[in-house]
């Protein structure tokens, strides 16, 4: 496999008379503008009708550099293909994400749920960005699990026998199995497999 994608294609804006305003009225809101607000305003519309008519022209032809190629092997076991990859992702879209998209309640503890707000102005409750640092939690905890080719081994215990203990024929390849726990490696599958289905669930959700 080998995989090389470039950055996004990024239209040229103005932030004149953005940052003009934010830094005259400090974030604040404001109720009304003087003449050289406008003015400001009126030289930003400017420069950004220029590069529209310019850079922006060739911008907007221009694609995003991709290469990827695919070998048979790949695809042998793709899910541990993908894995590696998906998993230092979703770290650092947890550690650099400026949002959080909505989550079913029923997808979170009941501790989680509150009340699932959609109001008109972007309203959430107080548990909204808490319920997408769970789901992005379970999904990168799946993913960790996935990267562990041993992880079962945490759940059953091997020791060498013998050659009289072999006899009896409950051992194989002269390794008897002395624990397990089966509890323990089906709720560690489940779970797994509930951060996979939270992956494809909230695909769509996973920007920054």
């Amino acid at each position: 496999m080998k995989v090389k994608i470039g950055n996004y294609v990024n239209r040229w804006t103005t932030r004149l008379h953005q940052d003009y305003m934010e830094k005259k009225y400090d974030f604040n809101q404001y109720d009304s503008v003087d003449q050289i607000d406008h003015y400001v305003e009126a030289s930003d519309d400017m420069i950004q009708w220029f590069y529209n008519h310019t850079i922006n022209l060739y911008l907007d032809r221009k694609k995003q550099k991709m290469d990827i190629r695919i070998d048979s092997f790949d695809t042998w076991s793709m899910d541990h293909t993908l894995s590696p990859i998906i998993l230092p992702m979703l770290k650092q879209l947890k550690t650099t994400q400026h949002g959080a998209g909505f989550v079913e309640l029923s997808d979170v503890p009941k501790e989680l749920r509150g009340k699932k707000l959609t109001g008109a102005n972007g309203e959430v409750d107080e548990k909204h960005f808490e319920r997408w640092d769970y789901v992005l939690d379970e999904m990168i905890w799946a993913f960790e699990q996935k990267c562990r080719d041993d992880w079962e081994g945490d759940f059953y215990e091997y020791r060498e026998v013998g050659p009289e203990e072999d006899k009896q024929g409950d051992s194989l390849f002269g390794l008897k199995l002395v624990w397990e726990d089966r509890k323990g490696m089906k709720a560690h599958q489940k779970r797994m497999s509930n951060g996979f289905r939270l992956f494809g669930t909230y695909f769509e959700n996973l920007w920054d």
